[in-house]
C-alpha cells in the first residue's frame, strides 16, 4: 500500500457516514487553511444527473485546444485517486497529492468531515497555489450542499440533464432534485442549461430571473453551427 492510499484510508474514517450533505464542516476546514476557495481562477461549475463528466471533459479539451491553462476537479475516479485532480491538464503527482492531503488532515484537527469534503479542500489548495486560466469543477452529489459549491468566482454554471437520482439524499420528486442541483447557480455570471424536463426548465428560468443571470438554453440561443462552437464558447466565458 503506497503512501497516498494510506492517507486516503485515514481520511475515510473521519466521518461515520460516506455522505452527509452540509457545507459547515468544509467551511471550517477551509477557514483553517486560509480560505483557498476564495483565491481561485475563474470557475465553470457543472452539475446534473447525466453527462457531467462528459461535459467537463469536452470543455477541458476545448480550452486545452486553445492553449488555455486548465485545472479540473472530477469524481469519482476509475483507477487512481489522482484522476480527480488535474493541474494544468496533468494528473496531480503522488508527492504533491500526499503533501496536500496531509496538510488538510493536520488543519482539520481530527474533526468530523466526509472524505469528499476533505479531498475537495485539497483540490482547492492545489488550485489556489498554481496559476491557471480556468477551473472546471464537477459536483459530486446534488449541488446546493455539494462541497464544490463553496466557490464564489463562477464564470458560468452548466446544468446537464436532471432526472431521478440519489432520491434518499435529494428528494423523491424531479422538482426537489432539480432545486438541489440548481443550487449551484448562486454566484454565477451565466447559466448553460441542457435539454431538460419541463419542470426543471421552468425552475431554472425562475432562478435565473431571480438571480439576474443570463440563461443560455439548449435549442434556443445556444443552438449554433458546429464550426462556430469554440468561438461561441469563449465569447460566453471571457
Amino acid at each position: 500500500m503506497n503512501k497516498s492510499t494510506k492517507i486516503l484510508k485515514r481520511l475515510e474514517l473521519l466521518h461515520p457516514k460516506k455522505i452527509d450533505l452540509s457545507l459547515k464542516r468544509l467551511k471550517r476546514l477551509l477557514n483553517n487553511l486560509d480560505n483557498p476557495h476564495l483565491k481561485l481562477s475563474p470557475v465553470i461549475h457543472v452539475a446534473g444527473t447525466n453527462g457531467k463528466g462528459s461535459v467537463t471533459s469536452f470543455l477541458r479539451s476545448i480550452f486545452e485546444f486553445s492553449n488555455y491553462k486548465v485545472h479540473t476537479y472530477t469524481s469519482p475516479h476509475l483507477i487512481n485517486f489522482n484522476e480527480r485532480i488535474r493541474i494544468n491538464s496533468k494528473l496531480i503527482s503522488n508527492n504533491h497529492l500526499n503533501t496536500l492531503l496531509e496538510e488538510c488532515e493536520y488543519f482539520n484537527k481530527a474533526e468530523e468531515i466526509t472524505f469528499f469534503e476533505i479531498t475537495t479542500a485539497a483540490a482547492f489548495l492545489a488550485f489556489s497555489r498554481i496559476e491557471s486560466d480556468i477551473i472546471l469543477l464537477e459536483t459530486g452529489l446534488g449541488g446546493r450542499f455539494d462541497a464544490t459549491n463553496v466557490v464564489e468566482n463562477k464564470l458560468c454554471s452548466v446544468i446537464t440533464p436532471i432526472s431521478m437520482d440519489h432520491m434518499n439524499f435529494l428528494g423523491s420528486t424531479i422538482e426537489k432534485i432539480a432545486k438541489e442541483k440548481l443550487g449551484i447557480l448562486n454566484n454565477s455570471k451565466k447559466i448553460v442549461l441542457s435539454k431538460q424536463h419541463s419542470i426543471v426548465r421552468k425552475l431554472a428560468r425562475v432562478e435565473a430571473k431571480r438571480l439576474k443571470i443570463a440563461l443560455f438554453e439548449e435549442g434556443s440561443n445556444w443552438k449554433i453551427r458546429e464550426k462556430d462552437f469554440i468561438k461561441k464558447t469563449f465569447s460566453m466565458f471571457f
